[in-house]
């Protein structure tokens, strides 16, 4: 490993640690706070007080396109976006953060987590009402297309698309691999170099069938995973139940410098906490934004609602069971010096619970790591069609993801990680930025969203129906899918019955109090 890593020259090297310590410790964290405390307080809480509604629309099915197929459902886009979101960052990341900040960095996971399901709402909902039809009578979207399209600066989506690009396809699909190279030499001392080797023919497989194939292989990996990564957790809390309250303890006092062992560390718990945080669940950095414009949905802010429930399912669930696990292990050594990454987490596990515990998170971190290979995959895809629509960039453009995966299981995991951080900084000001600019779009459009579903009914999207400037939409029109109800079309949105449309009436609607009628007046 250190031969290849020896190929990296020094310069670029002190370039990621000062780009790093520019954006992370002067501008990145307050921005990050700024625009999730914003978005939670101007949605009105969205991200808990429509918890139920997220949990209804994700199983819809896919509304059916202009060429008779069905689309990309609303769980395959959660599942493309949470193939992306949980991986590597979910496990090495988590044990990095912690080692390096301490208890307390787990806390301010769990911040960044709950205010950033505002900021998913947002980027969200935006990428619905600007996404695009592609060539295969699908869609795509994201912050390079609401930049363009909602704020009218092309050439900061341009930018934006080649960030993206490169950190996701590229730099942090070198993570993947490189967790996974680690995790099976720490287990089985496999060789770096074979495990590079068949990560790129496995990824060449899957990233030359397309997005269905991509969208298919996600959500068939991702939830079987982690429900046995969350049911192996469970185990080790009941079996260590005496020490929960204890460590829930020791989370808080060190978030906030109280913990005698990590008195003053304060600013570092955040720092970890949140630069691992948004790697895990990016809230607010835009990637999961193209996910969610790929399904074939009636209304923007379904997928909005979807995708801030991603967001708690990544950090959470995931992130959570991770930090119980290791915080229950008595060996943990913190700082700077100790052992960190996906190394720990296995050690802990097999301490818990035997040999099998390192097997199974070898295997946990293989799925998890890979199906995030295919998801940053599709989010480097649909940019550089954003970019251009030639076949020959497209193919040059495979090859060299294919090329990164190998590149990322034979180098070091600090430098890997660190070019990370600064890449996904970079794409997370840029993308904040544009959702502060386009925030009364998603007001407007979560307004006609709850007016729709107040009179029972199942939400379509009409922009005549809405006072916004919508001249640069593209894929919602009068009948943006080939099957809509006819008594839509015909009736007006806010007087349809409820036969009119396809939504069937549950026996207790749950979505929301009939006695708020504030309906965003105050925006």
């Amino acid at each position: 490993m250190k031969n290849f890593d020896s190929y990296i020259p020094s310069w670029f090297h002190d370039f990621v640690q000062w780009g790093n310590d520019l954006i992370w410790t002067q501008n990145l964290i307050f921005l990050l706070l700024l625009a999730g405390v914003f978005f939670t307080i101007s949605s009105k809480v969205v991200q808990l007080r429509w918890l139920p509604e997220m949990f209804r629309v994700i199983f819809e099915k896919a509304e059916t396109l202009e060429d008779g197929r069905k689309g990309i459902s609303s769980f395959q886009a959660f599942a493309i976006s949470a193939a992306s979101r949980v991986g590597t960052g979910n496990i090495a990341g988590v044990a990095t953060a912690i080692v390096l900040g301490g208890p307390g960095a787990v806390f301010w996971m769990w911040v960044i987590a709950f205010i950033g399901a505002a900021s998913a709402f947002f980027e969200a909902t935006l990428a619905q009402v600007y996404k695009v039809k592609d060539k295969e009578g699908g869609f795509r979207g994201g912050p390079a297309y609401y930049i363009e399209r909602g704020l009218g600066q092309k050439w900061l989506g341009v930018v934006f698309a080649i960030l993206i690009t490169v950190t996701f396809a590229f730099v942090f699909n070198t993570v993947q691999s490189n967790t996974i190279a680690a995790s099976l030499n720490e287990q089985y001392e496999f060789s770096n170099v074979i495990t590079g080797i068949i990560l790129a023919i496995i990824t060449a497989l899957v990233i030359f069938g397309g997005v269905r194939s991509i969208a298919t292989v996600s959500s068939f990996i991702v939830p079987i995973m982690a429900i046995g990564y969350i049911i192996l957790v469970g185990y080790i809390l009941l079996m260590n139940v005496d020490q929960i309250w204890p460590m829930i303890q020791n989370i808080v006092k060190s978030a906030f410098g109280l913990h005698p062992a990590f008195g003053g560390a304060m600013g570092f718990a955040i720092m970890q906490g949140i630069k691992r945080g948004l790697f895990s669940n990016e809230a607010g950095m835009g990637s999961a934004a193209n996910a969610a414009a790929t399904a074939a949905v009636s209304h923007p802010v379904k997928q909005g609602l979807i995708q801030s429930l991603g967001v708690f399912f990544d950090t959470m669930i995931i992130c959570s069971a991770t930090a119980i696990m290791l915080l229950l292990y008595t060996d943990l050594q913190f700082g700077a010096d100790a052992e960190q990454g996906v190394a720990v987490t296995q050690q802990a596990l097999t301490t818990h619970v035997g040999e099998f515990g390192g097997i199974f998170l070898t295997v946990a971190v293989f799925m998890f790591a890979f199906s995030s290979i295919i998801g940053n995959y599709y989010y480097g895809q649909s940019n550089i069609e954003y970019l251009t629509k030639n076949k020959i960039v497209m193919f040059i453009f495979r090859i060299l993801v294919i090329g990164m995966v190998f590149v990322g299981s034979v180098v070091q995991v600090q430098t890997v990680w660190d070019t990370a951080d600064l890449f996904m900084g970079l794409m997370a000001i840029i993308n904040i930025v544009a959702l502060f600019g386009l925030a009364t779009v998603v007001f407007e459009v979560t307004k006609d969203y709850r007016a729709q579903r107040k009179s029972k009914l199942n939400p379509v999207f009409k922009i005549e129906n809405l006072s916004a400037n919508f001249s640069n939409i593209e894929a919602w029109g009068d009948n943006p899918y080939k099957k809509e109800t006819k008594e839509v079309e015909k009736t007006k949105q806010y007087q349809s019955s409820e036969n009119d449309t396809k939504y069937e009436e549950p026996k207790k609607d749950t979505f929301e109090n009939n006695n708020d009628e504030s309906d965003h007046k105050d925006q």
